[in-house]
């Protein structure tokens, strides 16, 4: 098996912290959701048996803030200002009482909408859907990104999502304008960045690659496609760090009555003298798919869709990892993000739209979610992070 950073396998990892945050009775969750237009980011501790939700403290971040990552040592909580100047803040999360202080703030070249970490915690990735780049920061061995970029890279259209397989070793971002997924080697000496072979694979015209998700057992990449609401299961090759598709499976049934969205048009050249052909909305109702999340234990995954304000529920199979599309729940008004914390009993859901949180129970034999509660939030909730502390 292929082992991590920390001399484990993925799967191992996955069930050692199902068994500490289940197993420990003095362990305590956290949950944190950045409110962009409010500008905060909302603490709340999460009751361990219940899921229910009590509010800590709200954290003055700066308009626009939106995407977050926990560090791997689960001491930092990373957030993304996409408001001038862009950049990112390091906040330290007090093992205590979840309350967040900002230690560090480093620039960043773009708007980036999404943020994660390489499993070592050394490496910070952001992908910028306006700037069409993605760029890598370093971490410093105190956990603070303080630095400018390492490296950029530019993309295709619209660079939606960067992750790290479960290893660290290769590491893919969508381009959801271009309707293809990057494939990338990292090289453990330098830290850089390297196209993979091939460097992208394509999805179908049109789909809109947007957010994606590797299971625990390293085998599958899932990736969201924003305009056609589909998940495309991809199976990972470990040995080279490529991607070949296996499935594509509908995350809104047909009688949802939504039709396919419409990708942003490509800019035009700079010595263009005609404007940019733009395709014209006909006003029909349109796919807007946003997030996607699997369990620890690889069994279940959900995708949230924002015009029907609905969260898909997918049984996954042992093994091949193959999805089947179960059903559907009505949630928060234009869920951007949802998040399942680390025992994988429940998943919370924010919607751009609504004052409120979503909390559900996850069935451990099924996936069907229950809700537990709605919960207070500040204005603009979009992105999730949930730690679980010893």
């Amino acid at each position: 098996m292929t082992e991590t950073s920390f001399g484990l396998t993925a799967s191992a990892l996955a069930m050692t912290s199902m068994l500490s945050s289940a197993g420990n009775p003095s362990a305590r969750t956290f949950v944190y959701v950045s409110a962009a237009t409010a500008g905060a980011i909302d603490t709340y501790s999460m009751d361990a048996k219940t899921g229910s939700l009590k509010r800590v403290s709200s954290f003055d971040a700066g308009k626009m803030v939106m995407p977050m990552t926990v560090s791997a040592d689960k001491k930092h909580l990373y957030a993304v200002i996409r408001s001038q100047p862009y950049r990112v803040l390091t906040l330290a999360i007090d093992p205590a009482t979840g309350k967040l202080s900002q230690e560090a703030v480093a620039a960043l070249p773009d708007s980036m909408p999404y943020v994660s970490t390489d499993p070592s915690g050394r490496l910070l990735f952001t992908a910028s859907y306006g700037g069409n780049k993605i760029a890598v920061l370093p971490i410093g061995r105190d956990g603070l990104v303080t630095d400018g970029i390492r490296q950029m890279i530019l993309t295709g259209r619209n660079a939606h999502s960067i992750v790290s397989d479960r290893t660290g070793r290769y590491v893919f971002a969508t381009n959801l304008g271009s309707d293809v997924v990057l494939q990338f080697v990292l090289n453990p000496e330098t830290g850089m960045l390297e196209a993979n072979d091939p460097p992208e694979i394509a999805t179908k015209p049109g789909f809109g690659p947007r957010h994606i998700i590797v299971s625990p057992d390293n085998k599958s990449v899932y990736v969201l496609t924003e305009l056609t609401g589909h998940v495309i299961h991809y199976a990972l090759d470990t040995a080279k760090g490529t991607l070949s598709e296996v499935e594509s499976v509908k995350s809104v049934p047909d009688d949802a009555g939504l039709f396919p969205g419409i990708a942003p048009p490509a800019p035009a050249a700079f010595n263009a003298t005609a404007p940019v052909a733009v395709q014209a909305d006909d006003g029909k109702p349109k796919v807007w798919a946003a997030d996607i999340g699997i369990t620890p234990n690889g069994k279940f995954l959900y995708t949230t869709e924002r015009t029907t304000s609905r969260i898909a529920l997918f049984q996954v199979a042992a093994g091949e990892g193959k999805l089947t599309y179960v059903t559907n729940y009505p949630t928060e008004r234009q869920p951007r993000g949802i998040r399942i914390d680390p025992s994988g009993r429940f998943l919370v859901a924010s919607g751009e739209k609504s004052d409120r949180l979503s909390v559900y129970a996850i069935d451990q034999a099924s996936g069907v979610l229950t809700p537990v509660g709605r919960y207070p939030v500040n204005a603009g909730a979009n992105w999730i992070e949930i730690v679980t502390l010893p």
